[in-house]
């Protein structure tokens, strides 16, 4: 991997979480959920969406997603866990992906 693309914040962010909860955050406390890589810290995070979307981020929360043990018949495995982080915006600022534009 280049150093480029190594020290570029973007990478970040890998998808926005669409559910219902998410929804919710967006319409009552203006905050968006983002999957993102499991060693992204929060200042990267701040930086990749002020970067990307030209917004103001005002309090960065992060999860670690647990992982669940599944089974199909016999065979039994667990999904991977992931990172999420909850983004509180600036009053005013918004993302165009959750508005559905």
């Amino acid at each position: 991997m280049s150093d480029e693309l190594r020290n570029d914040v973007r990478r970040a962010i890998v998808s926005p979480v669409v559910s219902e909860k998410s929804y919710r955050l967006v319409e009552a406390h203006n905050q968006y959920t983002f999957r993102v890589l499991d060693d992204a810290h929060k200042v990267e995070i701040r930086q990749a969406v002020e970067e990307l979307f030209d917004v103001t981020v005002t309090d960065v929360r992060t999860i670690k997603v647990q992982s669940k043990p599944k089974r199909r018949g016999r065979t039994a495995g667990t999904r991977p866990g992931w990172k999420k982080a909850i983004v509180e915006l600036q009053p005013g600022d918004s993302i165009d992906i959750f508005e559905g534009a």
